[in-house]
């Protein structure tokens, strides 16, 4: 039997807000839904995390405990799942979202097994809740995941087009690369993902793909492996 791609996405909370309204921009939640549409028309395998920063930034707060601020912050990647998984549904594509705690009728309690019995019915994946645990981000949350459901590649969905050097926004002369291992990531000290997350990605020889979520289609080019962007190497 053929292998399908297999890749996970990973979207900021940032990204599906209405800047001035705050909530959800509906159009770029419709837009993110026919670019993945597209790529699982083709056979691709698809699995999503979202984070929480459009509705909670728990760091921002000192007066509340660490522990319940994660819990919050959990919450919120949930909601973000329900939300976009539902504007998923209205546009053709059929879904399931995991979490790694009962959340009532409203999502499935993951497992291995029952999150392959989906991605074989022809789903769109959404794993919420990052790793269920606080004191963890979403990165780990997603390579923990990707890890586990032996996911061919993550995709990082940025505000620009790969990593740099430093600052490209500060910086005009920062050098993009094109390809760069985790290990440089963490000598270098470039911001892609937590130290945490990138431990577990070497370990386990997992790679990205850093892109620009402004491009045009870029999540359908990304999923094909098409699009200009940064690979970060699992070495």
């Amino acid at each position: 039997m053929e292998k399908h791609r297999r890749v996970f996405l990973k979207l900021s909370g940032e990204a599906l807000a209405d800047k001035e309204k705050g909530g959800y921009d509906l159009s770029v939640v419709k837009d993110i839904a026919r670019q993945v549409r597209e790529a699982h028309v083709e056979g691709a395998e698809i699995g999503i995390i979202i984070g929480g920063g459009n509705i909670w930034r728990g760091r921002t707060g000192t007066e509340i405990d660490r522990t319940k601020s994660d819990q919050i912050g959990m919450l919120a990647t949930v909601m973000n799942c329900i939300y976009v998984s539902e504007v998923f549904r209205s546009e053709g594509l059929l879904t399931e979202i995991f979490t790694p705690f009962q959340v009532g009728t409203m999502t499935r309690l993951f497992s291995k097994d029952d999150a392959n019995r989906a991605f074989s019915e022809g789903k769109v994946l959404f794993f919420a809740g990052g790793t269920g645990h606080p004191y963890f981000s979403t990165d780990t949350g997603i390579v923990l995941r990707a890890v586990e459901m032996e996911a061919d590649e993550v995709l990082l969905a940025k505000n620009v087009d790969g990593v740099y050097d430093s600052d490209p926004a500060a910086n005009p002369d920062a050098k993009r690369y094109d390809v760069v291992s985790i290990r440089e990531l963490v000598e270098k000290k470039l911001d892609v993902i937590d130290h945490t997350a990138s431990v577990m990605a070497e370990d386990n020889r997992l790679s990205f793909l850093v892109f620009d979520l402004r491009q045009e289609n870029s999540i359908a080019k990304a999923i094909s492996g098409n699009i200009d962007g940064t690979h970060v190497i699992g070495e």
